[in-house]
């Protein structure tokens, strides 16, 4: 057994990409980085009685995740996005309405693993349904002693202020994008430079840490009256961004959990970002040199 024990809740969904079909959905993959770290992790969702999910199953289970508190739904497909990536790597997504993951379930291991936990990580796209929601908030609840790290990913128009609000008065840590404060400023009426609405958010949510990434411009993070800002790891051969923030956010909550300095923790989660980035998907082979837990 693992010293940390850590979960991915929300959606698991395949990235549709135009040669190939990657597993995926942002929680997923933080549980399998936090796994390469060193972690014990498992992953929280629901996937349809299709192929697409025995893929799934098939894939996650190589990849070393623990697939017990992950539910089956007979009636609804296995999640899936379209993901189109342009010439510089970035992706962007259309994702389908009514699928597993709307209908996310809470199994009886779900609910036994939750107050074990060390850290839990949740989004705002599996939010988008009120029974997935609910069953969110369910697990958030069920796991008292947990980390609770809302990583925000805010795609298309699946998320509404109440939505967030909600999320990070839930939350102990927060992790966004340079593009999802601009949104989340405007919401919350947040003025001044990135850092200052970051420490706005921080201080009128009570978070313990809050994450901001920069894509190639590196990362500022801020907590215990600090703040530590980094201009990020060279991607030597960019392939595509799928993952790279997932990543990110696994390297810093494994790094909190071990006590670590923040500048300890945004190097080497800028560096593993970068890593991924120059990889094909969002779950490439982590090399052992990242580990952070033996």
């Amino acid at each position: 057994m693992a010293e940390y024990l850590v979960a991915g809740l929300g959606e698991i969904l395949w990235d549709v990409l135009e040669d190939s079909e990657e597993i995926g959905g942002a929680p997923v993959n933080f549980a399998y980085h936090a796994g390469a770290l060193g972690a014990e992790a498992i992953a929280v969702s629901t996937i349809g009685a299709d192929e697409r999910g025995r893929r799934a199953v098939a894939e996650l289970t190589k990849r070393g995740l623990n697939l017990e508190a992950v539910s089956v739904d007979e009636d609804h497909p296995t999640g899936y996005v379209e993901a189109k990536v342009d010439e510089n790597g970035v992706a962007s997504y259309v994702f389908p309405d009514n699928i597993a993951w709307d209908h996310l379930t809470l199994n009886p291991m779900a609910l036994s693993m939750a107050p074990l936990l060390d850290a839990v990580c949740f989004g705002t796209l599996a939010q988008r349904s009120e029974k997935s929601r609910n069953a969110i908030h369910a697990f958030l609840d069920a796991a008292p002693r947990a980390l609770k790290v809302y990583d925000m990913n805010l795609r298309q128009n699946f998320y509404t202020p109440k939505i967030i609000s909600s999320s990070l008065e839930r939350a102990d840590v927060l992790k966004l994008n340079d593009d999802e404060i601009k949104t989340v400023a405007a919401m919350f009426e947040l003025k001044g430079t990135e850092q200052e609405m970051l420490q706005a958010l921080h201080d009128r949510f009570n978070l313990k840490l809050s994450v901001l990434t920069r894509g190639g411009k590196g990362s500022l993070l801020t907590g215990s009256g600090r703040v530590v800002e980094s201009s990020g790891s060279t991607v030597e051969h960019m392939v595509d961004t799928i993952g790279a923030g997932d990543s990110f956010t696994a390297a810093v909550i494994i790094g909190l959990l071990l006590d670590r300095s923040l500048e300890e923790i945004s190097e080497h989660a800028n560096r593993l970002a970068a890593y991924v980035c120059s990889c094909k998907g969002a779950m490439p082979a982590v090399p052992v040199e990242f580990k952070l837990i033996n």
